[in-house]
C-alpha cells in the first residue's frame, strides 16, 4: 500500500499537573502566552479517514473538542500513569458517533491496570449502558490498524517499561528516560519526532532538556518536538534557545509529515 500523509495533531503537551499548575504564581503559569496552557500530554495521527488516538487524558474531551477531533478509530497507550488514561470513558461518545467498538493497544500490565481502574467497562454481567464499548489488544510487536503498520518502541520511563509508537516517518516518544540500544534503529529516518523533554533541571523518570536536546540529535529526525513540559520552560524564550529543526511542542499545534 501507498504511504499516505500523516497529520499529528497535538492535543496536550503539558507534564502530569498541567499547565497552569493549581496554586502557582510562576511566570509561565501566569503567562499571556496562549502556547503556556499545556494539558496533559496526547496526540492524534490521522490518515486517510481513520484516526488514531494516543494516550486518554484527563481533559480528553476538551481536547477533542478544542482541536475538531470527530472520530478516534483505534487508542495506542504508551504506559498507565493516570495522566495518560484518566479519560478513558470519554471514548463513549466516539462510539455512539460511530456506531462501532474501538480497540485499544498496549502493554499487558497497562490492559492490566486499565480493567482494575474501569471495571465497568469491561464487566459482561454489567447493566450500565452509559460506558464505552472497547476491546483491548496485547502489543507485543508491529501491528496493523487500516493498512499501515504501527511500530512500539520500548522505552524506560525511570525504570518502568513503556511504549513509543511509530508510524511511516513519524514516532512520537513520551514520558522517557532512556532509549535502550534495540530502539534506536526504530527512529533512524524520521521525518518528525515527539520527544519527551520535561524541565532544564534532570528528573530520574524524564529527559531534562539538555538530555532531549542531544537525543534529538542523535536520532536526527527532519523536526523535533518536545513534550510533557513542565512549567519551569516558558514556550518563547525555551524555543529561542534551541537548535534548528527543534521546538517545544504546544497545544493545537499540527504537523504534517509522512
Amino acid at each position: 500500500m501507498a504511504k499516505s500523509d500523516l497529520t499529528v495533531t497535538i492535543l496536550g503537551s503539558g507534564t502530569s499537573h498541567g499547565i497552569p499548575m493549581i496554586a502557582c504564581d510562576c511566570p509561565v503559569c501566569t503567562s499571556a502566552d496562549p502556547n503556556d496552557k499545556r494539558t496533559r500530554p496526547s496526540i492524534t495521527i490521522q490518515f486517510d479517514q481513520t484516526t488514531l488516538l494516543v494516550d486518554t487524558t484527563p481533559e480528553l474531551r476538551l481536547q477533542c473538542v478544542a482541536c475538531g477531533i470527530r472520530r478516534v478509530d483505534a487508542v495506542l497507550f504508551t504506559h498507565h500513569h493516570i495522566d495518560h488514561i484518566a479519560g478513558l470513558d470519554d471514548l463513549r461518545r466516539f462510539n455512539w458517533v460511530q456506531e462501532s467498538v474501538i480497540p485499544c493497544y498496549g502493554q499487558t500490565e497497562t490492559l492490566a491496570r486499565i480493567r482494575e481502574m474501569f471495571p465497568y467497562i469491561f464487566d459482561e454481567n454489567s447493566t450500565y449502558l452509559a460506558k464505552p464499548k472497547l476491546t483491548l489488544h496485547t502489543v507485543d510487536g508491529p501491528f496493523e490498524i487500516a493498512g499501515r503498520s504501527v511500530t512500539p518502541i520500548n522505552l524506560l520511563h525511570g525504570q518502568m517499561p513503556v511504549l513509543g509508537f511509530r508510524v511511516g516517518d513519524f514516532a512520537y516518544c513520551t514520558d522517557v528516560s532512556e532509549i535502550p540500544p534495540e530502539s534506536w534503529p526504530l527512529l533512524e529516518g524520521l521525518d518528525a519526532l515527539i520527544l519527551d523533554a520535561l524541565r532544564k533541571r534532570p528528573h530520574p523518570t524524564h529527559f531534562n532538556l539538555e538530555q532531549a536536546v542531544d537525543h534529538a540529535r542523535r536520532i536526527g529526525a527532519r523536526q523535533t518536538y518536545f513534550t510533557h513540559v513542565a512549567h519551569e520552560l516558558g514556550h518563547a524564550e525555551t524555543n529561542r534557545s534551541l537548535p534548528d529543526g527543534m521546538a517545544l511542542a504546544h497545544d493545537g499545534q499540527v504537523i504534517q509529515t509522512q
